[in-house]
């Protein structure tokens, strides 16, 4: 077995700047995290200035959100200022940085209905974010890795192996995973439906006519899917989620959905079903869905409780609530985008226009 590998938040920055962002001389460059992921903050935001960038970076504190949820008034709490939707506009690009913390909000209907606001007053900001180059990663706090059950040492290592900077040349690698993704891009692009099957779940799915984006890791770090945007009115079925899936820092398990005609017409959650019926009270969209995502990462080989990893699994299907991607055709507007994860590897199937494309996980 290889020795572990620490985590090396230079390594990341590059990554993130060069790839990702491909940062530019004179490109104004948000780096947004908590303070709990200051030592790639710093790092990322030297990579940027080597690269004649002019990084901005806005820092919070753990568990910031869960205040403001809890104790902002009303006018606070349902709008944006027009002045922070104008500074992203004003941006070339911005990066995220998940930083997982325990979730020390207050529980019960009015916190979880709180949440919900604060997450519908933020569509406007997130709308001026999507219309320049975005990334998303990670960095490995203690709370991440006891979710995924590994030790700070095995998660870490499990974090630069999943991103390739255990490789040479992580670019070439990401190069491979896009060559990859093109090729069942190729077949999917001539579907019209998808139906997926597996226990507790029959649900189909038209997406003829709409683009299939292949996630190659400069948006999400790390990636491995391919995703479109269904049409909107076309899910027929019912669809079981056995990864379990976060929102608002809150931990919902065994979600089963039911749809027609596009539409959520009955869900129910083995646990935190007070926050998946908030999630889709958001707004009318929320109960549609804004994209269909086949995770192809056979190297991320178990669920860590993070979306960003788990949604990538080699073998798994996930299902997003809400906001489309407007870039695959999607045109479902809303506050949300919530990814739901069904796992296949255990005898689910995906079929294209009849034709059996995947079982068990596998291609075929």
């Amino acid at each position: 077995m290889p020795d572990l590998l620490a985590y090396d938040p230079a390594k990341h920055a590059e990554l993130l700047t060069h790839y990702c962002l491909y940062a530019a001389p004179g490109e104004r460059l948000l780096i947004g995290a908590s303070s709990a992921a200051l030592p790639l903050v710093a790092e990322t935001h030297r990579a940027m200035l080597r690269a004649g960038a002019r990084p901005v970076v806005r820092v919070g504190y753990p568990g910031q959100d869960e205040d403001l949820a809890a104790l902002a008034g009303d006018e606070v709490l349902d709008t944006a200022h027009p002045a922070d939707i104008e500074d992203l506009r004003a941006m070339d690009g911005t990066l995220r940085i998940l930083t997982p913390e325990a979730h020390g909000g207050e529980d019960g209907p009015g916190a979880v209905e709180r949440r919900a606001r604060l997450s519908a007053s933020r569509a406007a900001l997130a709308a001026a974010r999507a219309g320049r180059k975005w990334s998303l990663t990670l960095y490995p706090t203690p709370h991440a890795a006891a979710q995924a059950g590994m030790g700070e040492a095995d998660f870490a290592d499990f974090v630069m192996r999943a991103m390739f900077l255990d490789r040479a040349d992580p670019v070439a690698a990401w190069g491979e995973v896009r060559a990859t993704q093109a090729r069942l891009i190729e077949r999917l692009t001539r579907a019209d439906t998808v139906k997926i099957e597996a226990a507790g779940t029959d649900l189909t799915l038209r997406v003829g006519g709409r683009t299939w984006a292949n996630s190659d890791g400069k948006r999400n770090m790390p990636s491995g899917e391919v995703f479109t945007g269904p049409r909107e009115d076309s899910a027929e079925g019912y669809v079981t989620f056995d990864i379990p899936a976060s929102y608002g820092g809150v931990l919902v398990r065994g979600v089963r959905l039911e749809f027609r005609a596009g539409q959520v017409v009955s869900a129910r959650a083995d646990e935190g079903e007070d926050t998946l019926h908030a999630a889709l009270a958001t707004d009318p969209g929320a109960r549609f869905l804004g994209e269909l995502g086949i995770g192809t990462n056979f190297g991320i080989g178990r669920p860590t409780g993070n979306i960003l990893f788990d949604e990538k699994i080699g073998g798994t299907v996930h299902l997003a609530v809400g906001r489309s991607y407007p870039e695959t055709g999607g045109t479902n507007h809303s506050a949300v985008h919530w990814d739901l994860i069904a796992d296949l590897r255990g005898g689910g199937r995906i079929l294209l226009d009849g034709e059996l494309w995947q079982e068990n996980g596998q291609f075929v």
